[in-house]
């Protein structure tokens, strides 16, 4: 099975991308516990994290069924440290082609950052596995909805930014395909126990 399809299967499974913005390596592999208990198979480090590498390694090593991978990724130099560090997964806050590129280039899955149609269709024609719609808190499910009915059929968008267990239904109605969840479920400080209850909430929410 290659990285876009174990990437897609994760999607299948459940498309929620746990977002470890904050977390050192030393907690990473308790964190990532409690997250793979509760079913997430897709975690993102952000890089602006301390030591990212060292914790996308960690959980890479640790949960080899989940798929580990690296946020706010923004040249193609960061891919390829991704890509060294057994990263899966490249999500950008913005759409730069040769960071789309680079991720297609060395196998991983590309989840860049869009807003407009312009940048949607420009990231697919790059290569994008997804397209990750940030932030959402200048969006709503109504931008969405007009995306979807222009762009190409099953293409995943997944909003960013303030989403949590209070408004994912109105988002998933409209078409969402899955959720980038930061600080709803992870914030730094934030120990396994904390992130255990946040997971559960998100979690009946997702499945009610």
């Amino acid at each position: 099975m290659t990285t876009i399809d174990r990437f897609r299967a994760a999607m299948r499974a459940l498309p929620l991308v746990a977002i470890l913005r904050g977390v050192k390596p030393a907690e990473a592999p308790a964190i990532g516990e409690v997250l793979v208990e509760a079913g997430f198979r897709l975690i993102e480090v952000p890089l602006n994290s301390p030591q990212p590498l060292d914790s996308i390694a960690t959980l890479r090593r640790r949960f080899p069924d989940a798929v580990i991978g690296a946020g706010t990724v923004l040249t193609s130099a960061e891919v390829r440290d991704v890509a060294s560090a057994g990263g899966e997964l490249v999500v950008a806050p913005n759409f730069d082609r040769d960071v789309v590129e680079e991720t297609v280039r060395l196998g991983l899955a590309s989840l860049p950052g869009i807003l407009t149609p312009t940048e949607a269709f420009a990231a697919l024609k790059a290569g994008a596995h997804g397209l990750k719609l940030f932030p959402a808190e200048l969006a709503s499910p109504a931008v969405i909805k007009a995306l979807l009915a222009v762009l190409p059929k099953g293409t995943p968008l997944i909003p960013v930014g303030g989403i949590g267990a209070d408004n994912m239904v109105a988002w998933r109605a409209a078409g969402a395909a899955g959720f980038g969840l930061g600080s709803s479920l992870y914030k730094p400080g934030d120990d396994a126990a904390a992130v255990k209850v946040k997971a559960a909430a998100i979690l009946a929410a997702w499945r009610p």
